[in-house]
C-alpha cells in the first residue's frame, strides 16, 4: 500500500490505522468476486507465478492464494508493517506457496522474465511516477506476460443516495490536493495510454461495480464515512462548511430507510510483448 514518491500512508489516516485496515478489508472484499472473474477473463490461471504489487495487509493476497492453489504468489509491499500483518493473515500458508518482499514498485528487485502475472490494485492513483512503475513491472513480467491495474477515476466515482451533493466538490478538491503532492485520483481514464507508452501490447479495459444492493450497505459505510476526510479539513483543503455538510449528508446516507451506493472500479489490462 505504502510506497515511497507515492501519496499514500497508512499511519496518516484521519479514522486510525485499525479502522483504516477494516475499510481496507471491507474494500477489497466487496468486489473481489468480480475483480477475479475478470481477471480470468483477461487470462489469469491457476499454476500460474502471480505478481501482487503493493499487498499491502493481504486481503486480496489471501483471496489469490485460495482461488489459484497452485500458483506461487509473490506480494510485494514498501511498508514491512503492512507486510507483517500480511504474514500474520497468511500464517497457515506455506511459503513455497506465498513469497513476501519488501520492495519498492520501482525497484523490486525481483529477477527479469520471472511472472506470469501481475496484478496492482488501487496502487498507481498514488505514484508520483506511474510510468516507471509500469516498467519496472513488465520487467520482471515473462514475455507474453501480463499486467491488470484496478483502479479509480474521481470522475466517474459512482452513485449515492440520498444524495450527498457536496461531496462531488470535496473530491475535487482532495484530487487537485493530491495531484499536487504527485498523486493523480483520474488515474483510471490514463490507464489505457500508460500501459500503451510502457510498451504494452493488446491493451483492453473494463469496469467493475460495487452496489449496495448486491454487496450489502455495511462496507459502503466504511468507505463513506464522513470521519475519513476530517484529515483534509483540519490541512485546509475543505472547508469546515464544506465538511459540516459532508457529515449531515452522511447521517442522512446512514440513517435513510432506503439508502443505495455504487462505486465504480476501473481495470486495465496489458500484455508484454513476445521476445524476437
Amino acid at each position: 500500500m505504502e510506497e515511497r514518491n507515492s501519496t499514500y500512508d497508512v499511519k496518516h489516516a484521519s479514522i486510525g490505522v485499525e479502522a483504516e485496515l477494516k475499510r481496507l478489508q471491507a474494500q477489497a472484499l466487496m468486489g473481489w468476486e468480480k475483480e477475479f472473474r475478470t481477471l480470468q477473463w483477461y487470462g489469469l490461471q491457476d499454476g500460474m507465478k502471480v505478481l501482487e504489487v503493493a499487498c499491502g495487509p493481504g486481503f486480496v493476497t489471501e483471496r489469490l492464494a485460495a482461488s489459484l492453489p497452485n500458483s506461487p504468489i509473490t506480494a510485494l509491499d514498501i511498508d514491512q508493517g503492512l507486510l507483517d500483518k500480511a504474514k500474520t493473515l497468511l500464517g497457515d500458508v506455506s511459503e513455497s506457496k506465498v513469497q513476501f518482499v519488501q520492495a519498492s514498485v520501482y525497484d523490486t528487485g525481483l529477477p527479469d522474465n520471472e511472472y506470469d502475472f501481475a496484478i496492482a490494485r488501487l496502487l498507481f492513483l498514488h505514484l508520483h511516477d506511474p510510468l516507471q512503475a509500469a516498467q519496472e513491472i513488465m520487467r520482471v513480467l515473462k514475455p507474453g506476460g501480463k499486467l491488470v491495474i484496478i483502479d479509480i477515476d474521481d470522475g466517474i466515482f459512482g452513485v449515492i443516495e440520498p444524495d450527498v451533493e457536496v461531496l462531488p466538490l470535496i473530491l475535487q478538491k482532495i484530487s487537485q490536493s493530491q495531484a499536487s503532492n504527485g498523486g493523480n485520483r483520474h488515474v483510471g481514464r490514463s490507464l489505457p495510454r500508460l500501459l500503451s507508452l510502457a510498451g504494452y501490447q493488446d491493451v483492453d479495459m473494463d469496469a467493475v461495480i460495487q452496489h449496495s444492493d448486491l454487496h450489502g450497505m455495511d462496507g459502503f459505510k466504511q468507505q463513506l464515512d464522513s470521519n475519513r476526510f476530517v484529515g483534509f479539513y483540519k490541512r485546509g483543503v475543505i472547508s469546515q462548511s464544506e465538511y459540516e455538510k459532508l457529515q449531515q449528508s452522511y447521517e442522512n446516507f446512514i440513517q435513510s430507510s432506503d439508502p443505495l451506493a455504487m462505486m465504480v472500479f476501473l481495470m486495465a489490462c496489458g500484455t508484454k510483448p513476445e521476445a524476437e
